[in-house]
């Protein structure tokens, strides 16, 4: 499997993501990149790869210029432009914060100016929200239409509409105001447009198979708008993380580290969250903002090839917590009572083992297994539930087979003659098939089988091996020729 790593350790911004994203072409693909850039079909704009270094390691910065400059260089009308986020990506992000005039006014002119099409924020930080008043602005459905005339493949253009909707609805959720009612800042929306539609088709010029992504550091502090000074990460910002479910942290570094692009990005692109896998790297790339930090400000992009098990397209890898204490002073039923609620609060497993206690008592260790998202909650259960006063955690890389159920129906038939009125008694069962890394398993549920047994007066063993062979019949799933027929007798 091709899979894309991205290290978010200092954040993300649309033009750190294409920078580093860029890195992984071959030479000819970075110059038909380069070309297609410049040939979108945006008046004025035009987009250069630099090389860049920060704390010793060297990359590529990527430069987005409307008119022969930078966004961050065009003069504002009426904010102040010397407001620093600290922090330096170069950010022409689309905070598309709202202009001097309340939104909530009941004048016509009323919107919301994005001052970033990552502006430079450079993880930057010049989180300058600039709105010149004498260039008109766009809705959002004037945004799609731009980017629908684009000279890009549609695959290309139907991705960056679909990441503007949601930037759109962040803004539109932070500001109270409807999403039609969201205006972009014509100089800002070009940059952005085109930070947003470069990393689009670089994904698509990369195509991986899977993208992979370290929780994201947010930055901490304030960053200052023209409404102000907002927390950091911004309410539009905080709206994708909590929308995506992308995982975050403040990080080491103070200032604004994650803006709403680079976040509508990660969550647009990102199909799961957590360490990089076991694989082969086959491309390194250093995506750098501006400004320098005490670690290499930068957004690293590893594209490798996990290993052929990990290929297996009916099987599943996963990261689970491995939660446990250890118990000495609970009775049996205390303890019955303490892994239900376990498994009310999420945990995917619940089981003990013995163990040996401090003064040779006779103990056990309770375990639960779960998922990052269901942590805390199972946590909180095993403090109220049990007499523990400390949990251990495990972060557990687990392999697990597909399952689906099928359902079979069995007769008085199918166990040898009977009286004619007991033929028409049937009993459906259910039968649990699993698949995965080259086998097939297949297990009829055990309460079904019990109840059909005592229904036609059989061991359960019998009902069993009449529900698998009824499973195996002609026409019955299997995989890669393997008899799950043959495997379960």
């Amino acid at each position: 499997m091709r899979v894309l790593y991205l290290d978010l350790g200092m954040g993300a911004a649309g033009d750190m993501l294409s920078a580093a994203l860029f890195e992984l072409l071959s030479g000819k693909e970075q110059e038909d990149y380069l070309s297609a850039m410049n040939h979108l079909g945006l008046d004025g704009v035009s987009v250069q790869a630099e090389r860049s270094e920060k704390s010793g390691i060297t990359g590529t910065h990527m430069t987005v210029l409307v008119d022969g400059s930078e966004e961050a260089d065009i003069p504002s009308h009426a904010h102040d432009r010397q407001s620093s986020h600290e922090h330096e990506h170069k950010q022409t992000d689309t905070h598309f914060h709202t202009c001097a005039h309340d939104l909530r006014q009941e004048n016509d002119n009323s919107h919301a100016c994005a001052h970033d099409t990552e502006h430079t924020l450079d993880h930057m930080s010049d989180h300058d929200h600039a709105h010149i008043h004498a260039h008109h602005h766009h809705a959002l459905a004037e945004i799609h239409e731009i980017i629908g005339g684009l000279n890009l493949p549609d695959a290309v253009k139907t991705d960056a509409q679909q990441v503007y909707r949601l930037l759109a609805a962040a803004e539109s959720h932070a500001h109270g105001v409807e999403v039609d009612q969201i205006h972009f800042h014509e100089v800002g929306e070009k940059d952005a447009v085109a930070d947003i539609v470069s990393v689009c088709l670089l994904m698509r010029m990369i195509r991986p198979d899977k993208v992979i992504a370290s929780p994201v550091a947010t930055g901490s502090g304030t960053v200052r708008c023209a409404h102000g000074l907002l927390p950091v990460p911004a309410p539009a910002t905080a709206f994708i993380l909590k929308e995506m479910r992308i995982p975050c942290l403040s990080g080491s570094e103070g200032g604004e580290l994650l803006t709403p692009t680079g976040a509508a990005l990660t969550g647009f692109f990102v199909n799961a969250f957590g360490k990089m896998p076991e694989m082969t790297i086959n491309g390194i790339g250093y995506g750098m903002g501006k400004k320098d930090f005490s670690r290499a400000n930068c957004v690293r992009a590893l594209l490798g090839q996990t290993t052929s098990e990990e290929d297996e397209p009916d099987g599943i890898r996963d990261e689970v917590s491995e939660l446990s204490c250890n118990l000495d002073d609970m009775t049996p039923e205390d303890l019955s009572f303490a892994m239900n609620q376990l498994f009310e609060a999420g945990a995917l497993d619940v089981f003990t083992t013995p163990a040996g206690m401090k003064k040779s008592r006779p103990g056990i260790v309770l375990i639960a297994l779960c998922h990052r998202e269901q942590k805390a909650s199972v946590i909180k259960a095993f403090f109220t539930y049990t007499t523990t006063l400390g949990i251990r955690e495990k972060i557990c890389q687990r392999y697990i087979m597909k399952s689906s159920f099928e359902t079979v129906t069995l007769s008085r038939a199918d166990f040898g003659t009977s009286a004619p009125e007991d033929r028409q008694k049937t009993a459906s069962i259910p039968v649990k098939i699993s698949k995965g890394y080259g086998t097939v398993q297949r297990k009829p549920e055990f309460e079904q089988v019990a109840e059909a047994a005592e229904t036609f007066g059989v061991p359960t063993a019998e009902v069993r091996r009449k529900a698998l062979e009824r499973s195996c019949e002609p026409g019955k799933p299997t995989l890669k020729g393997v008899s799950s027929c043959q495997k379960n007798r």
